[in-house]
């Protein structure tokens, strides 16, 4: 089965400079001219990495690439622009970019490129256990399904970052600093009360009694250590 690669720029030139260079790899592809375009294909389909511009009609790659992020989408990505400053390439693998090519390229160099991030891609992928087991609960990576004594948790998509972060680092403390940083995906301060609310509702479904928890307990002064 061929790779599928999304390729994100707003030039229709360098558009189709792109597919004939992964169609010369016997990749299949798919093409957006700008953000919300990429996003919304992003949405409804999977593919093997994607190809990004920074500038882009709508909004920057960058962005783009920190709103898939944030939606749990690990495809990887790698940069393609005419922008050759270290702040763009270092920037954008700080956001969540893999790898970065300036234009002009050469076409053999992009394709070797792709085929060897798709691969390392995959091995990691294969390496990762199937199942993350800690005390009476588990994570299916596959599945993307939390269970307690093998009975499913219906967690929300915040509830389940901050809970795999608990499970990733049992005994680890977290400070909301932390927490926010984690799994907020920033280290800018939200609402104090925020932390609060989302592990009462998570301790309501973890634990067997929230008032008595004896999973996610509170360190006086520091913040919260998960005992599994």
């Amino acid at each position: 089965m061929a790779d599928k690669i999304l390729i994100v720029d707003d030039d229709p030139a360098i558009r189709k400079l792109l597919e004939k260079v992964m169609h010369s790899n016997e990749m299949e592809t798919a093409t957006a001219g700008s953000g919300a375009a990429a996003l919304r294909l992003l949405s409804e389909n999977a593919y093997d990495l994607i190809l990004m511009d920074i500038m882009l009609g709508d909004m920057e790659g960058f962005e783009v690439i920190k709103r898939l992020r944030s939606q749990g989408i690990k495809t990887p990505v790698m940069i393609v622009s005419g922008r050759n400053e270290d702040y763009d390439s270092l920037y954008g693998l700080s956001v969540g970019a893999d790898d970065y090519i300036t234009k002009p390229f050469r076409p053999v160099v992009l394709g070797a490129k792709v085929k060897a991030l798709i691969r390392r891609n995959r091995d990691m992928i294969l390496d990762k256990p199937a199942m993350l087991e800690c005390g009476p609960f588990s994570y299916d990576y596959g599945a993307m399904r939390f269970y307690k004594n093998k009975e499913e948790l219906i967690l929300s998509a915040r509830e389940a970052s901050l809970f795999l972060l608990f499970l990733q680092h049992p005994g680890q403390v977290y400070t909301k600093d932390m927490i926010y940083e984690k799994v907020w995906g920033t280290d800018v301060a939200v609402d104090d009360n925020a932390i609060m609310v989302y592990i009462n509702r998570l301790r309501g479904k973890i634990e067997d009694d929230r008032q008595k928890p004896t999973h996610i307990v509170t360190v006086r002064g520091l913040g919260y250590r998960f005992v599994p």
